[in-house]
């Protein structure tokens, strides 16, 4: 298993940018898969949004964000950004950084064992 720690979120502006970072505490970190998650406000589950497979290739980015966020990591810093553009009042949200070792893409938040420990991004109108 990895620890995850975020860093980032908070609150901004209509059109405005934020990045969220997340950083995994193992020497294998180049082995996982990573993702972002959020919760939208009143919602139990939990939405994908962005996947960096462990393997390369293109990063997977949900209809909902994609063009405005990038995933990006560093794995010599054991790092994954969310570069998030052009944010709209509707992803206000808690977000979410979570790893599966050597996984391919996997949509629901239940398969992926390890968690970082959120962080609220708030984007005002």
């Amino acid at each position: 298993h990895v620890q995850l720690v975020q860093s980032g979120g908070g609150l901004v502006q209509a059109g405005g940018s934020l990045t969220l970072s997340c950083t995994g505490s193992e020497s294998t970190f180049s082995r996982y898969t990573m993702a972002w998650f959020r919760q939208l406000p009143g919602k139990e589950k939990r939405e994908l949004i962005a996947v960096n497979v462990w393997s390369g290739g293109r990063p997977y980015l949900s209809d909902s964000v994609k063009g405005r966020f990038t995933i990006s990591r560093d794995n010599a810093k054991n790092t994954v950004d969310l570069q998030m553009n052009s944010l709209q009042p509707e992803d206000t949200a808690l977000y979410y950084c979570a790893a599966k070792y050597m996984s391919p893409v996997y949509y629901y938040s239940g398969d992926y064992p390890d968690w970082g420990q959120g962080a609220q991004v708030t984007v005002s109108s």
